[in-house]
């Protein structure tokens, strides 16, 4: 069965927390949404089950913060090139 979990790291967190937990049906249209706003979707497996049994609100559980820094810092280093590009072009 398919499964999503939304996570929300607001500035003044200490840590991400679950914001959403989906399976089956409701799964495929969270990420569906998650498409629409261009929200980044990294698909890992081992991590959603890990989350996916967690409440929504829930603090992420600490034998995950490595992982997930390595997710954000990878959508982080993303961004930054989105954002230079889209900076280079507009001065075209």
């Amino acid at each position: 069965m398919k499964k999503a979990v939304s996570l929300t790291y607001p500035k003044d967190a200490d840590a991400p927390y679950i914001s959403a937990i989906a399976k089956g049906h409701l799964a495929e249209r969270l990420l569906e949404i998650a498409r629409e706003h261009d929200v980044p979707i990294v698909q890992n497996d081992a991590l959603t089950n890990v989350l996916a049994i967690q409440q929504v609100g829930d603090i992420i559980p600490e034998e995950t913060y490595e992982v997930l820094a390595k997710i954000f810092a990878f959508i982080a280093k993303i961004d930054a090139r989105l954002n230079s590009d889209e900076r280079e072009y507009g001065r075209q």
